[in-house]
């Protein structure tokens, strides 16, 4: 089984829209599984056409502080050492209340308390929607207020790892958040190729050199696809002078085309909204199979 992590550094270059239409292609000769590890903002199945999942499952990624009333005596150091406010005072009980929206399960309230009052307890800070058409899809969420994105993001891949191995899939498909952070970092590790999605922008080209630099950072072998390249063809011309001076592989220029906008409405991938599309697609999967 390949796993093959899809990032960008930029949000808005098209990500989600192309994991969805490289995904359908893939699949019509091997088995695969998709993992949406944007867990702040999952859109993956929604851009595939699922509008239920078949199945929805809480996920225990975080830890928030409680309080064992009869083991406090009152002395305030959970309250004097939280640095994320999430600590009021109750005056009439004499003990602290935890505000769990604000809580981070640091654990540094619990080290402080010298009654061992205060324990971390593990909570349900996420859920995965999962879909068995048009192949497995695994859709993290992290809930409302929650942290912890990487965890959630290591859930989800090890969930959709246990079934690509149960039904011996070819690939398994990661599209990872925007950005650099953890839960970035989370989707990118373990991978055997990583596709980085940019655009001919300052911004998009910057965050290409820092979604990179994770990358290499966990020696994966990567390529490049070039959104919308003709909406800035001076820019392209600059980007694609980079990457050949460091011997970065372009998998493939997509132009800009209103129809990717009609297929995101319709949600319907490109290439089942206009089959001409198959094509290049076709194109892109040589490349990532000879890599």
């Amino acid at each position: 089984m390949k796993k093959i992590v899809l990032l960008s550094g930029k949000g808005g270059v098209g990500k989600s829209s192309i994991t969805a239409s490289l995904a359908l292609m893939l699949s019509k000769k091997n088995k695969i599984v998709i993992a949406d590890c944007d867990v702040d903002a999952p859109n993956l199945a929604l851009v595939l056409g699922v509008k239920q999942f078949d199945e929805i499952k809480g996920i225990e990624a975080a830890e928030k502080a409680v309080l064992i009333e009869e083991k406090c005596i009152g002395c305030k150091k959970c309250l004097n050492n939280c640095v994320f406010s999430a600590i009021s005072w109750d005056k009439e009980k004499n003990k602290p209340i935890f505000d769990h929206m604000r809580c981070e399960g640091c654990g540094t309230c619990e080290i402080v308390c010298p009654e061992n009052a205060i324990k971390l307890k593990r909570i349900e800070n996420a859920k995965v929607g999962i879909a068995e058409k048009p192949f497995p899809i695994f859709s993290g969420q992290l809930n409302i207020g929650e942290s912890g994105s990487g965890k959630v993001v290591f859930n989800i891949k090890q969930m959709a790892e246990e079934k690509a191995k149960e039904i011996d899939a070819d690939y398994l498909l990661i599209d990872s958040a925007a950005g650099i952070g953890c839960p970035v970092i989370a989707s990118v590790t373990g991978s055997d190729y990583a596709i980085i999605i940019t655009e001919p922008s300052p911004s998009a080209f910057n965050d290409f050199k820092r979604a990179m630099q994770i990358v290499k950072h966990f020696n994966i072998p990567f390529g490049t696809i070039i959104n919308k390249w003709d909406l800035n063809k001076e820019f392209t011309e600059k980007m694609e002078k980079y990457f050949q001076e460091n011997n970065i592989k372009i998998l493939e220029k997509i132009p800009y085309d209103r129809k990717f906008v009609d297929a995101l409405v319709n949600l319907t991938p490109i290439v089942v909204y206009n089959k001409s599309y198959e094509q290049l697609f076709e194109k892109i999967i040589d490349k990532i199979s000879v890599s």
